[in-house]
C-alpha cells in the first residue's frame, strides 16, 4: 500500500488562520521542493502543503508508473490517489476547503482525486497535464456536482511531454466534468510567468 511521507511534506502557513488548504503535487521525477518554490507568489491566505510522490523515479519521485501510451487501467493512479486521501484524513487540523494544484503527472493526480472524492475539493489548478484514460463509476457524480468544481487547465504550444493527442482527448472530458477555465501559452513543459499570474488570479477567485 502506497503512503505519503508526512515528514517530507513542505508547509507554508496561510494568513488569517489559513483555513483553506492548497495541496500541491509535482511532476514525474521531481520532488516536494520543486513546486513549493511557487509558494511566495501564491495567495497568502492559503495554507500550502507540497507533497512528495510515493514512488522513487530516477533522481526524484513518481505518483504512478510512466507510460507514453494512455491506459484505461486505473489501479496505479488510484492507489496513489488513495494514499493522498488517507494523508488528508490523517490531518488533525480541520480545513474549511481543500484546493488542488498539480503539474504534469501531479495534475493528472489532482483530477483523479476529484474523480474518487467528488464532494471533497473546492478547485483544481491542472498545469501542463492530462486526464487518465478510462471511466470510473464516480465520474457521473463528479459531472453532476452543482456547482461543478472550478478547474484551471493550462498547456504550452511547445510542450513535447504532454502530446497533442493527450490534450485533445483530455479537453472534452474536462469540459464534461468541471467548470473549466483554459489557457494556452507559448512554452515547453514548464510554468511561465503569465501562467503563474493566471494561477494566482484563479486561486484568488475561487
Amino acid at each position: 500500500m502506497l503512503q505519503i511521507d508526512a515528514d517530507a511534506v513542505r508547509w507554508r502557513e496561510g494568513t488569517d488562520g489559513g483555513h483553506d488548504l492548497l495541496v500541491v503535487m509535482h511532476g514525474l521525477g521531481s520532488h516536494e521542493g520543486d513546486l513549493f518554490g511557487l509558494a511566495p507568489h501564491l495567495p497568502a491566505a492559503l495554507t500550502i502543503a507540497s507533497l512528495r510522490a510515493p514512488l522513487p523515479y530516477g533522481g526524484g519521485f513518481a505518483w504512478f508508473d510512466f507510460s507514453p501510451i494512455d491506459s484505461a487501467d486505473h489501479a496505479l493512479i488510484d492507489e496513489a490517489a488513495a494514499a493522498v486521501l488517507a494523508w488528508l484524513d490523517g490531518l488533525e487540523r480541520p480545513w474549511r476547503r481543500v484546493h488542488l494544484l498539480g503539474f504534469s503527472q501531479g495534475g493528472a493526480m489532482a483530477v483523479q482525486l476529484a474523480r474518487l472524492a467528488p464532494e471533497r475539493f473546492a478547485s483544481i489548478a491542472h498545469l501542463a497535464s492530462f486526464v487518465h484514460a478510462g471511466e470510473l463509476e464516480s465520474d457521473a457524480a463528479l459531472a453532476a456536482r452543482d456547482p461543478r468544481i472550478p478547474l484551471l487547465t493550462t498547456i504550452g504550444t511547445l510542450d513535447d511531454v504532454i502530446g497533442p493527442d493527450r490534450v485533445a482527448r483530455s479537453a472534452p472530458w474536462l469540459d464534461a466534468h468541471f467548470d473549466v477555465e483554459r489557457h494556452t501559452y507559448e512554452r515547453p513543459h514548464s510554468i511561465v510567468a503569465d501562467e503563474l499570474a493566471d494561477v494566482v488570479a484563479f486561486l484568488e477567485r475561487v
